[in-house]
């Protein structure tokens, strides 16, 4: 198969699981490019909405009938692991001798073509590459982009600069999916152990992520206190951290840390390269959570890498208005707060609790928690619980199975609280806030559907406000 994707005689494009928001951004790109683009979903999605408005068809369905016209000869057709084998499109343009390539292989070949800034790690590639992407797009640079969530600042996960060849990725190691990239620079946020479906040990995942690293062609900037085999690197590698708290000091970092009246300010410190001073001083984080500001040293760093300007970093770091589902404030009052967060990790889970607690820290705490997977449940049950003990009160929904098939004896039990049906939701909430005397914040966690409730928590229990 040719590698470059544009040398191909193809002028369709079919995409198996468009709704996902990597296949969706792939899906936006295509179209924006001239393509022909059209797609199945299971179910239909705020995103899938989205997509139909801009005129791209979808099919719900598993009947044939959208793929039979299709011609093999001009149709590439785009899957996501995500889309099970047995799946009656799937298998029928498979026997059709269609050429399939997973999401992951289109954007290896996108990231051939452009200058890749790539943002692996368990956790915060989403908001990192965003915050990235941001930077660049304020300033002179510019960037094109591929993001994991939804833009807060663009509405959108996708970003389009023609005058630009830089292109910010995020790396999903799901599936070994970032071995197909070729990064010209790369944040790596974390390799703390997960996915353990696919990859079974803590050191093979770990693998993976040196087998990545050996894939990046300029500069690493990785988070302190991570291993990379370097014997096995091309690129030259800077550390950072949120703050300085190592006996061994980091590349980049923040100082100066202030927090005061909901509004975050710090200085960046940074290496001198090629003469340069890569530092900012004076810098306001337009989302103020703790978490923020290692997620945001770690996109200075590569923005300051590729020509951004300190003034540019200063304003677009301020107007920087986070990604949906990245620690959302939806309800700030005196006596009730509701934050919601993708986390789903136990690590993640630990990030936004200690935010929670930074910003309210006298309140009373209820957490809603949908554990996604019942093979990460299980592998990391004791994470789960070890961090979930740190709220007052712990509401758990049904684990949320999304690929995968129960396990028995794995169920959201495991993780002790109270579980409770997504339907009863917020009316159990409704009354624990009644019977609650002290300020309280809600805070709903999970990576599953638990973002179709969030709309319904926020307007019921606004009105006890």
């Amino acid at each position: 198969m040719c590698a470059n994707l544009w040398c191909m005689e193809f002028t369709n494009l079919y995409f198996l699981g468009i709704g996902g928001i990597g296949m969706s951004a792939l899906a936006r790109y295509f179209r924006a490019k001239g393509y022909a683009v059209a797609g199945y979903d299971r179910t239909p999605s705020p995103l899938t909405k989205e997509l139909e408005a801009e005129q791209i068809p979808i099919s719900y369905t598993s009947a044939l009938d959208d793929v039979t016209g299709l011609d093999p000869s001009t149709t590439l057709v785009v899957r996501t692991p995500a889309v099970p084998e047995d799946e009656p499109k799937y298998v029928w343009l498979r026997t059709k001798g269609f050429t399939i390539m997973k999401r992951s292989e289109v954007l290896g070949v996108v990231t051939r073509q452009e200058r890749a800034l790539c943002v692996a790690g368990t956790h915060g590639k989403t908001t990192t590459s965003t915050i990235l992407a941001h930077l660049l797009h304020e300033s002179h640079v510019g960037t094109n982009a591929f993001l994991g969530g939804i833009s807060n600042n663009y509405r959108s996960n996708l970003l389009l600069n023609t005058n630009s060849d830089l292109v910010v990725v995020e790396a999903d190691e799901y599936d070994r999916s970032f071995h197909h990239l070729t990064p010209y620079m790369s944040v790596i946020t974390s390799i703390d152990p997960d996915h353990l479906d696919i990859y079974d040990t803590a050191a093979a995942y770990q693998e993976g992520f040196n087998v990545y690293a050996s894939l990046v062609t300029d500069t690493i900037v990785l988070k302190q206190g991570y291993r990379l085999d370097r014997s096995r690197l091309q690129a030259r590698v800077f550390t950072y951290s949120g703050e300085w708290t190592s006996e061994t000091r980091p590349d980049f970092y923040a100082t100066n840390i202030v927090v005061c009246d909901g509004q975050i300010t710090f200085d960046l410190v940074g290496p001198k390269v090629d003469g340069e001073d890569l530092s900012v001083p004076n810098l306001t984080l337009g989302v103020p959570v703790w978490v923020n500001i290692e997620n945001s040293v770690a996109a200075m760093s590569i923005a300051r890498l590729n020509g951004v300007t300190a003034d540019e970093i200063r304003r677009g770091l301020a107007s920087y208005t986070g990604v949906y589902r990245r620690f959302n404030i939806h309800l700030n009052t005196p006596r009730l707060a509701y934050v919601d967060d993708y986390a789903h990790h136990p690590t993640e889970l630990e990030a936004s609790i200690a935010s929670i607690r930074k910003l309210y820290p006298e309140r009373y705490v209820i957490a809603v928690f949908q554990p996604h997977l019942y093979t990460r449940t299980r592998d990391f049950a004791e994470g789960f619980k070890r961090v979930l003990r740190k709220v007052d009160e712990l509401v758990l929904l049904p684990i949320y199975p999304a690929r995968e098939l129960p396990i028995p004896g794995v169920t959201s039990e495991i993780l002790g609280g109270t579980v409770v049906q997504k339907q009863d939701l917020t009316n159990y909430l409704c009354e624990r806030i009644r019977k609650l005397t002290c300020p309280v914040v809600i805070a709903t966690l999970g990576a599953g559907d638990i973002d179709r409730l969030v709309d319904e928590v926020k307007s019921r229990i606004s009105q006890l406000v």
